[in-house]
This record gives structure tokens, sequence and C-alpha cells, in this order.
């Protein structure tokens, strides 16, 4: 039982091939066996095999990280210089690192594939079964086992599971905005043949997969499903892995950066400890010790824990984070493109008002629109609800318990309108006897109507002129400039000979009436978060597959400006050099195909700069959220839009968007925190090492101390992902600056070996530590200095201000920095100190340090203003 093969084929953009024309003869439905056959021929009907990487793979993801591979290389060469403990806490911290990031990538990868489930959807089939005598029967099947020459029946809400041409259709409505971006809905009717040149999405009697049915119902033939769809066209630029970004290079520079000067560095010392020493084995260790504390070995947990904070703060504002690196690109974000339709409008219609042929408010316009969309029942559009909303709510009383309705002629796509029947016992004369009550396209109302209402003539109605007639094209089109829909509306008296079953050759001088108007309202909390994203530093750009009208009108009830709009058919007349300046500077651009989106969001990465997001949710934006830095979308949106994205909103509100701007920034800020503390801090301290032990003649540090003094920094620095930040951080986008950090260095580097040559030179001339060669008592006191140095950097790094007077640190910070410090001074005075070999300090030495670390702080800070007042920020 195989379907009747098609006749005619038409060949369309990327390949796609859309049968157009059947057989006379109707097919006929496939049973289950040949329906088993063709999908192992044709595979499961998705438009793209997204497969959710494995919990391994995961897991190598999270284990190959540049420094986590130092952590491991230096640990195996502790282990092999039986230096056991050192191996061991590196390990340790390779192994917290790993761990979180891999519980948090996974946790969010099972949250994605749970939504991924909720897109199947059974479909109705009609599919054959008997051995002997072959019955149709009507049965349910998933969307995925869908195959060509299934006969699929649908009805309102229904999604259709492949390119359908249709066989039979009554009241045929179906919505295209996952594919054309355009909030209206079309008419689709099986009763038609269409022209090679009619455009792809114009076609009457083919539907699409990813599209749905909004009203009527109907049965019709798949085609084409899976890979071989239209929908599937959209997808081959789609998967490419995304280039690294900024922060990512950069953490990439410093591993590079860390790389050379850790063999250089590492080199010199081990050769100086040997010569010095002549102990091979010593020289080793302190060496491994050495590139250890060179070596920022948090980085990867501190990013991992300010990444997973930010997801567990974005997962309360009702986010779902796929990608943790996507939460610090929000920070760095300074462009988001957006939909209109459902993120800055309701995607609904409201009825705006009721106009005779002049323009003017006209209360019967409204009366007989109220009529007609509360009596007719074969169909309800919602643009009927929002007739019968706005009359309820506005307090007309049109009394439909007065009428009664005789008959009704539905509508169809030939007609474009619907008209009812009524009768009424009124005694007002205007409104007594029986009428025809027509609604519908403006165009199709116009024809039949011979005569115009004109209320302010004495005699009520006059001949439909061709200036009445351009008169109304004009104002329906000034109407649509506004970003408004309209319909007409028309009346006849009828004769008390009228009866039911009449026909619709009556529909015919009639008299017109006026025009309903709606619109699809900004959602209330649109304008706000827009302004809010724009506080911070976010443009808004609307991209958009709706008329530039209403697109305008939209973007000016939330604020967006529309001075520079374009559409897309404009864009594609534009050379490069033209598209380019024409993008950067458009705020409104409307119009677009999926393509066109495409090159708007890598325009606007690679010649303006940007970092992009893109919020959408249909078909027609799955190549753009690939594309884009960011890419956003909701649990309602489409399979393949949700698989695109990095982080999904459970709910459909740019609101969500801010608090994940700021989550985003605050992430970036703290991990940008570490980094730039520990690069200065194992830098500034390896050099001192290097500078003491040419000094010394012997080591700082024995290679357990340096090794003690790295895991007490090292374990102070886990509270930086909960610091706060300054306010005026969150303000602006945040981005890796590639020729900012390096400056940063080498202007507050030196600030650090500078006070750790102060103690060095305090040490040897006042206690005289160059002739009585006390290696303990230096050991001790390089000890407490370095920790301490180490420890209270970030409270200078951290922001701009001055630190402990303008601006304190959070309380897990400032927990962190007492608690370590007090261990490091402490450590000499206990029973662990002395198997450390460590020796009491005078108190004189602590009154030193107090008064080194205020110079510190002191010099920092002057060095921080004219840092700032030079490059006009604090990075």
């Amino acid at each position: 039982m195989g379907v009747h093969k098609v006749r005619k084929k038409r060949e369309c953009a990327h390949g796609y091939t859309l049968w157009l024309t059947l057989r006379n003869t109707l097919p006929s439905s496939l049973s289950f066996t040949e329906a088993e056959r063709r999908l192992k021929e044709n595979g499961p009907n998705v438009p793209l095999e997204y497969s959710f990487p494995r919990w391994w793979h995961l897991l190598w993801n999270s284990l190959f990280h540049p420094f986590n591979m130092i952590l491991i290389v230096l640990s195996a060469m502790s282990f092999i210089a039986c230096d056991d403990a050192n191996g061991c806490i590196m390990l340790i911290l390779v192994f917290i690192s790993v761990a979180l990031r891999f519980c948090q990538e996974y946790s969010s990868s099972k949250a994605a594939m749970k939504l991924s489930e909720l897109v199947r959807c059974p479909v109705k089939v009609q599919r054959c079964a008997g051995r002997v005598v072959q019955r149709e029967l009507i049965v349910q099947v998933d969307h995925r086992d869908i195959v060509p020459g299934d006969i699929v029946i649908f009805e309102p809400g229904d999604l259709f599971p492949g390119d359908v041409r249709l066989l039979s259709s009554k009241h045929l409505v179906v919505s295209q905005a996952s594919l054309t971006g355009e909030s209206w809905t079309t008419e689709k009717t099986a009763d038609i043949r269409e022209d090679q040149s009619t455009p792809l999405l114009d076609l009457k009697n083919i539907c699409f997969m990813g599209t749905s049915v909004v009203s009527g119902t109907g049965t019709g033939l798949v085609v084409s499903t899976g890979s071989n769809t239209y929908m599937s066209t959209m997808f081959s630029k789609v998967g490419k892995r995304k280039p690294p970004d900024d922060f990512e290079k950069g953490l990439k520079w410093i591993f590079y950066l860390l790389i050379s000067v850790m063999l250089v560095l590492v080199t010199i010392m081990f050769l100086t400890d040997y010569l010095t020493s002549l102990n091979l084995s010593n020289s080793i260790l302190f060496a491994i010790s050495v590139a250890s504390a060179l070596n920022p070995q948090m980085l990867p947990l501190i990013v991992n824990t300010c990444l997973a904070k930010g997801a567990l703060a974005m997962a309360k504002d009702k986010c779902i984070v796929k990608s943790l690196t996507a939460i610090r690109e929000m920070g760095s974000m300074d462009i988001l493109c957006i939909d209109k339709t459902g993120t800055l409008t309701m995607n609904r219609a409201i009825m705006v008002n009721h106009v005779d042929s002049k323009g003017m408010p006209q209360e019967q316009v409204l009366r007989f629109a109220f009529l007609n969309s509360y009596f007719k029942i074969e169909q309800k559009y919602p643009l009927d609800d929002a007739i019968l909303a706005y009359v309820y709510t506005n307090g007309f009383k049109f009394q439909p318990s007065k009428w009664r309705k005789l008959d009704e002629i539905p509508f169809d796509f030939i007609r474009r309108r619907v008209s009812v029947i009524l009768e009424t016992n009124e005694r007002q004369p205007q409104f007594s006897g029986r009428f025809m009550v027509t609604k519908g396209a403006l165009l199709e109302v116009m024809r039949v109507c011979s005569y115009i209402a004109n209320s302010d003539k004495k005699e009520g109605i006059s001949i439909f002129s061709s200036d009445d007639y351009n008169r109304v094209l004009n104002l329906s089109e000034e109407l649509s400039n506004e970003g408004l829909r309209v319909i007409a509306v028309a009346i006849k008296k009828l004769g008390e000979e009228a009866s039911n079953g009449i026909k619709t050759s009556e529909e015919g001088d009639m008299i017109f009436l006026g025009l309903i108007t709606f619109f699809d309202p900004p959602k209330a909390s649109a304008k706000e978060a827009l302004r809010r994203l724009a506080e911070k530093g976010v443009e808004a750009k609307v991209l958009t597959g709706d008329s530039l009208s209403l697109a305008t009108r939209v973007c000016t009830e939330v604020g967006i400006r529309t001075s520079d709009v374009i559409t897309g058919p404009e864009l594609e007349q534009l050379d490069q050099e033209s598209f380019h300046e024409t993008v950067q500077r458009a705020t409104v651009l409307a119009r677009l195909t999926p393509t066109q989106k495409l090159r708007v969001v890598q325009s606007l990465q690679t010649v303006g700069k940007h970092v992009v997001g893109f919020l959408g949710d249909g078909v027609n934006d799955s190549l753009a959220l690939d594309a884009a830095n960011v890419s956003i979308s909701v649990d309602s949106g489409v399979a393949i839009a949700k698989d695109m994205a990095d982080i999904i909103l459970l709910e459909k509100d740019l609101n969500v968007l801010v608090a994940g701007v700021e989550h985003g920034r605050l992430t970036f800020g703290n991990t940008m925190k570490y980094v730039k503390m520990s690069v200065i801090a194992n830098l500034g301290g390896v050099i001192s090492l290097l500078i003491a032990i040419l000094f010394l003649k012997y080591e700082p540090l024995t290679s357990k101390q340096l090794l003690t003094q790295n895991l007490l920094y090292s374990v102070g620095q886990i509270a930086i992902p909960w610091d706060k930040m300054d306010g005026e951080y969150v303000k602006s986008p945040q981005k890796w600056s590639e020729k900012g950090l390096p400056m940063f260095i080498l202007w507050n580097g030196p600030v650090c070996t500078l006070c750790d040559v102060a103690a060095l030179l305090f040490l040897w001339f006042y206690y005289n530590i160059g002739a009585d060669l006390d290696e303990k008592f230096f050991h001790s006191a390089w000890f407490i200095e370095g920790l301490l140095m180490q420890t209270l950097i970030i409270h200078l790094i951290r922001t701009d201000k001055i630190p402990f007077i303008q601006d304190i640190a959070s309380s897990p910070v400032m927990c962190s920095t007492l608690v370590i410090s007090a261990i490091g001074i402490a450590l000499p005075f206990t029973p662990i100190g002395r198997i450390m070999e460590f020796t009491l300090l005078p108190f004189s030495y602590f009154g030193f340090l107090l008064i080194l670390f205020l110079g510190y702080f002191v010099l920092g800070q002057l060095v921080k203003r004219l840092y700032i007042l030079l490059y006009k920020r604090w990075l």
C-alpha cells in the first residue's frame, strides 16, 4: 500500500526539493510495515540531529585545562622526587576544580535534555492494517516516527511534522512565525494550484515543518521529513564550534607567559640553589615548589566557582545555563539583538479603534463588528476575541440578546470574509429588520460594497465612488504605517423574503461602514527592562521578520530609537562596506530572512568588535543563535532554538536578562580579581625569591615552607567568588583587555617586589642576618611577610577606591583574610611550626610589618591613582 508518486517537483534554495502536484488519484495510506521500512531508510524525523555531550566528554573538558595540566605535571614531579605531600595537595586542588565544573555542566545538560523532551508530540496519521482486507485506521505516532508518504490529520494547535502537501482543508489558518518571524497568520487551502514563480513561503497548498495550525482542520501528504525539509536548509551553517572568546584567549596568553617565566626563573633558581648547597634532591624539590608557587593553582577552581555561583543565581531568576562560559560573556555583552514578537510584545491582538471611512471614531462600525464576532460559530479567530474583549471592557451595551441569528456564510480563503444573517425587532428603524453583517480583509470587503456610510451627511449613505475607494485605501495605508492591522466591516439590509440557506452570491451591493484596527501591544515590563539594559551599556537592536511599520511602532512604544531603520530587501542592495556601516548604525532591522539575521550578527562581531547576544525562539532565529556570543532562547521556543541556545529563559521577560547581565559582570569581575592578583603576587613573589637567593646564597624558604605558604594563600582565595563589585563596575560591559593586563602587571607588580626587598634589607641590617647566618629566623620572618603580602594584595587590587576606608570587601573575603593572616602569624609559635623548622620572632618585627604594609598600601594607592589618571580606568 505505497503512496502514489507525484509528477512534478520544484527546486528551491540550498538544493531543497519540493513536490508540488499530485496525481489525479489521491494517495493511499501507508501500512505499518512500509512505514517502518521508510523510517529505517530516512532516519528519525528531526531537522538536525543534536546529541547532548556524554558525561565522559564533560569530565574530559573539565580536566583538560592548561593550569590543571601544569599542576598534574608538577604533582607527578613531586611524587618522583619523593615529595608526596606537595604532590597530594596539587592533586586535591585539581580534583576540586574538575569536580565542581563537571557537576555544574552535567546538571545543566540534564536540565536542557529534559526541556528537549517536552517538544515531542503525537501526530494523528492514517495507516493501513489487516492481512487480507486492508482497513484504514487513524493512529497517533510520535513526530520523530513520521515518514514521507504518511497522510497526517491536523487540527488547531497541531505542529506540522514535516513539509506537507494539503489534500483537504477547511478554514485552515497557519502560523509561520517560527520560519518567517511575522506575527500574523496566513491562510492555506488544498484547492489551489500554485505557479512556479510563487515565493516558497507564500505557497497556499504547502505547510512547512515547524509551523502550526491556528484554526481549521485538514489532511495532508508528508512529502519531506528530517534533513530533507525546508527547515533543515537553514542549518547548513549550524553546529560549527565557536571560536574561543577573548577571556579564553587571555588565559592562554597568561599560560604561555607563566610557562616562559617558569622555565627561565625556575632554571636560574635551581642552578643557583644547587651551586650554593650542592644538594641535588633539595634543589629539585625547591625548584618544583617555586614552579608550584608561580602557577595560579586556584585559577580553574576560582573561574569555575564564579561561573557555578552565577549559574545558581541565574537559576533562581528562572534561567537554565547550558554553557557556563555564557555567563561571563553576558558580562561582556554590549549589544543585544532581539526579535519583536513575544519578546517586546505580548504576541496577541488587542483592538485599538473603530473608525469610519474618514478615520473618525464611529460606534456603528463597532456595533456590527461585535455582532458578527458574537454570532459567528464556524470559526473563532483571535481577532474576534479581541473585538469582544474591547466591547465588554469599555462598557458598550449592544444587547446581542435582542438579535437572532438566521444563517452564516463562513470564512474561506477565496472570499476572505465572513458574513452572518441577523434579525432584530428593535424599534429604531436603522436597526430593525434583517441584516447581512460582513467583516474581513479590506479589499475583499470593498469588492462587494456599492455604497458607503457617511455619518456627516443627512442622507447617511452614498454611492461608493472611486474617490471613496482611494480615500479608504490611503487611510488603511496610514494605519498600517502606524503598525496597526485593519479589517473592514460592511452591512446590507435584507428583505423579509431572505431566509436560511442564503448563498455567497448575495454578498453584494453592501454598505461599507469602516475599519477595525488591531495592535500587538508591547509588554509592560519591556520598556523598563530596556532602560535598565541601556543604563548598563547594552544597546538593543530589533531583528524581526515583521513589517517595518509594525516594528517601528512597537520600538517607539518601548523606547528604542527609530531614527535609523532598514529592511532586509534594502540591506541586500548595499555593498559590503555600506552594509557594515548600516548594521552598526541601525536599531530596527525588519523583514529579515534567517540568513540576513546571521549576517547582521556576524557584522556586529567582526567589524564592530562587539560582544553580541541574541534572543530568539523560532526556527528563523537558529542561525543567528548559533553565531552569537551569547545565544538565549525560551522554554516555549522551538526545539532547534533551545538546542542552539547557551541560556534558556523559563520566562520570556527581558528583566531576567538584566539580572543575567549583572551576574555576568559580577562573575567576570571576581574572576579578573583573582587573575590580576595571582599573576602579580606570584610573579612578584618568585622574583623576590630570586633576589633573596642571590643575596643570601641559601634558600629563602625550604620547599616545605614554600608549599605551606602557597597552600594557605591558595585556600584564602576561595572566598573571592563571594566578593562584591563596585556599583560603577557593573554599569558598563567588561571585556578582556589584551594590552591592559600586561600594563597592569608592569605597573603593580614592582610594588610587591619593592616591599619584599624592603623586608629583606630590614632583616639583613636590623637583625644582622648576613653575619649570623640564622636561616631559621629568616625563613620564619620571610614566610610571614610573604603570606601577609599575598593575602592582603586582594584588598588593594579589587577596587579603584582606598581599601578599608572608601570600600570594604565582602564578609567572606574579610574573614578569609583575617583567618589566613592569623594562621600564618601564629604558625611559628605552634608545634607544627617547630616541625616546619620555624623559630619565634620578636615583637619588633611585627611592628616593622605594620609599618611595611601601611607603606605598601600608600605606595600601591599612589600607583593606582597614577594608573587611573593615565588609562582612565582601573582594570
